[in-house]
Formats: structure tokens, sequence, C-alpha cells
């Protein structure tokens, strides 16, 4: 796999739950928060659209800037409008890429999110489709 491209994995539409604690102080503890609240079933809490939704790997830097890194794990939606702006998975001549997209009158470029990486100008003469929007993006640490 090349750098900078996404591995794209469909979900499971398996129900699954975890415990789940509830909310979680960042400042001082809360004796109150002492309990487990109801499980948590994360395909309800983070797939709006099972019959459109994916994951995909990270695989690469230029989206670092932005919070999201390589072996990052994101959720990518298919039915999501397209929007200046927004965080997208595009196929650009043969290859998928992550950028964030910046619409203009009469093109669009691709915008990575490390300066070391140029913006790419999508034109005519590029296979080009915006495959789906980032949804969500897990991290490990």
């Amino acid at each position: 796999m090349k750098k900078g491209e996404v591995d794209i994995i469909k979900i499971s539409s398996e129900e699954q739950s975890f415990p789940f604690i509830g909310n979680i102080s960042a400042g001082f503890p809360s004796p109150a928060d002492d309990f487990l609240d109801s499980p948590i079933d994360l395909n309800k809490e983070l797939i709006k659209h099972p019959s459109a939704t994916y994951f995909g790997r990270v695989n690469g830097d230029s989206m670092v800037d932005m919070g999201i890194s390589h072996g990052d794990l994101i959720i990518i939606d298919k039915s999501l409008p397209v929007a200046n702006g927004k965080i997208a998975i595009c196929f650009v001549d043969g290859e998928f890429t992550m950028k964030q997209i910046k619409i203009e009158k009469d093109f669009c470029w691709l915008v990575p999110a490390n300066k070391k990486y140029k913006p790419i100008k999508i034109t005519d003469e590029n296979d080009f489709i915006i495959w789906g929007i980032v949804a969500h993006v897990i991290k490990s640490f």
C-alpha cells in the first residue's frame, strides 16, 4: 500500500453493547460518577447510515494537523453531503486519499493538513470522485 492511501473495510451490522460509565470529568473527580450507566452500542452511537458506512485505516501523515494520524481508524459515511471544509475520502486517478475539500467556482482542491504536502488541484483531466465523508476518527494511544 502506498503512503497516503486508505484501507477501506465494510462495517458489521452485528449489535454489540459495552459497559458505559457515563460522562467522565476532565477536571476534579466527582463522587456521584461512581456507578455504571446503561450499556452503550457503538454501532448506534457512531453509525447513522449502516448501508452507506465503511471503516478505513489511515496510512500516512497528510492530515496530522487536523489530529488524524497514521494508524487511526476512520468511519466513512457515503451518504453525507459534500461540503466545503469537510474531510473526504476521494478516489483520484486510481488511488484513495483523504483530504479536506475546498470547493471553488470551476474546480476543487484537496487540501492536506500537513505543510509537508501541497494541495491537489482537481481538473477535468483527473479521474475523480468524492467517495465518502469522514464522520468519525477513532484514535489509539
